[in-house]
């Protein structure tokens, strides 16, 4: 599982997983420098220590007798291990090594001493590790028989118990009050996490106490400014569930108003047939039963189509303009012919690509070819177009029949609407299905008079190749 699905459930861990490793990371920060500080401060103290105890002795040297001479300060010395809690030991001795008082295998300084300056560093004595403070200065007398100038070293060194167990002790305190830090911190950031959330649990109680029924828009009032663009977008969500809503409840109403006519209409036929007994007049019946029956199916099966392009999940395929157009006249042809009507094809001699919903499409300009052949009559002509620009694929219907009055024009499309056509029956649902068809695949629908003013032409704008289907959600 990847890390980001594993933290895009939740905030809190999302918070936590971020934020608990910068805290450990700061928090071993803190430790490492607390050790060094201690060290320093530790150092500091002992090392002071260190150099009093090399100023005392080197106060007891004497070379007035010709050679050195040291009153060794005991009290101050047992005081000073005492004070260091272990060992101490000291030399004294001149820098040539002739004349050496002490422990003369003490570690000598790393670097050469400087008169006046202490050096203060860390060995090895006697396989135990102790620090040494060494200081170098010159004899006011050189040594007899010594010419020139001559300098005393004097080192003091001691075991390391006493600043360990200091420096562990100034740690260990700042780890307890690190520590608290940190469990405080947590505790605070958990409340504030906690109290920050509330909103999104408040909007969530909200939610979920809703109705199923209940499409109003979601109160902002209190929200949090971080919280207001969900807030907008579920508002948003809520809004087009409404219109979805709405158009589906009148989409059922206009749909049972539609089919409750034929079927009333087929039940009064079914009964006069079954009164009639001549045989020619129930032939006469029982055809108009038939033709009643078949444009009850094709209303049916409109409305179903049209239920399909307004919900279905969108399944588009390459396909190709011209042999889509190409099949749909291969299909409508006989029908053409049997009404007496002139059918055509306007097609480029050259392939069309694009991504579309074949059986949709099909529908679509079915439709549109069976309104134009059915209304326009013997003589007319019909012509599918099929053209293309930048970036769409056009379809166009176009007929030299009877069209729309102006002022008809505007709403057709709409769904259920007939205008004026005459005694021919027809459920109105042609151009809407063309219409939201075009919409689904990211296009519009357009219609107008035909050319020179007579029919109707009826154009589908489609997008073009590399484009998909608009998704109706």
């Amino acid at each position: 599982m990847r890390l980001s699905h594993w933290l895009g459930g939740s905030i809190r861990r999302t918070l936590l997983v971020v934020l608990v490793p910068g805290m450990l990371l700061v928090f071993s920060a803190e430790l490492w420098l607390a050790w060094r500080t201690a060290s320093e401060a530790a150092d500091a103290a002992y090392d002071r220590s260190l150099l009093g105890a090399v100023k005392s002795i080197d106060s007891s040297i004497s070379t007035a007798s010709g050679g050195l001479g040291v009153e060794l300060p005991y009290r101050m010395l047992e005081f000073f291990e005492l004070t260091a809690n272990g060992q101490v030991y000291y030399r004294i001795a001149t820098e040539d090594g002739l004349v050496e008082i002490g422990s003369s295998d003490l570690p000598l300084a790393p670097s050469p001493l400087q008169s006046g300056k202490p050096q203060f560093h860390e060995g090895v004595y006697f396989g135990e590790p102790v620090r040494v403070g060494s200081y170098a200065r010159e004899l006011s007398t050189p040594l007899a028989g010594q010419p020139g100038p001559q300098r005393v070293v004097i080192q003091v060194a001691e075991t390391l118990e006493a600043r360990t167990d200091f420096r562990r002790s100034l740690v260990l305190q700042s780890v307890a009050r690190d520590f608290l830090l940190v469990a405080v911190a947590s505790t605070l950031f958990g409340l504030a996490i906690a109290w920050a959330m509330r909103p999104l649990a408040r909007l969530r109680q909200d939610v979920e106490a809703r109705p199923p029924q209940d499409l109003t828009p979601m109160d902002s009032e209190g929200v949090p400014a971080e919280v207001l663009p969900l807030v907008g977008a579920i508002n948003h969500h809520i809004g087009r569930n409404r219109e979805q809503a709405e158009a589906r409840r009148r989409f059922i109403d206009d749909a049972s108003h539609q089919l409750r006519t034929p079927l009333t209409t087929l039940a009064t036929q079914v009964a006069f047939a079954q009164r009639e007994d001549d045989p020619a007049a129930l032939r006469e019946v029982m055809d108009n039963i038939r033709q009643q029956l078949d444009e009850t199916i094709r209303q049916t099966n409109q409305m179903l189509s049209l239920a399909k392009a307004d919900s279905a999940a969108p399944e588009p395929e390459l396909l190709d303009a011209v042999v889509l157009a190409e099949d749909l006249m291969r299909r409508w042809w006989p029908m053409a012919r049997e009404q007496g009507v002139d059918l055509g094809l306007q097609a480029p001699m050259a392939t069309l690509p694009f991504r579309g919903e074949p059986g949709l499409l099909k529908e679509a300009l079915s439709n549109l070819l069976h309104n134009a052949i059915r209304h326009g009559g013997a003589g007319c002509h019909v012509t599918l177009a099929v053209g293309h620009s930048e970036d769409r694929v056009r379809f166009s219907v176009v007929d030299n029949g009877p069209g729309l009055p102006p002022d008809e024009l505007a709403r057709a499309g709409e769904r259920f609407f007939r205008g004026r056509q005459g005694p021919l029956p027809g459920s109105g649902l042609g151009l809407a299905i063309a219409r939201t068809v075009a919409q689904r695949h990211g296009g519009e629908m357009r219609v107008s008079a035909g050319p020179e003013g007579r029919g109707l032409e009826v154009t589908m704008e489609l997008a073009s190749a590399g484009t998909s289907a608009r998704d109706p959600g």
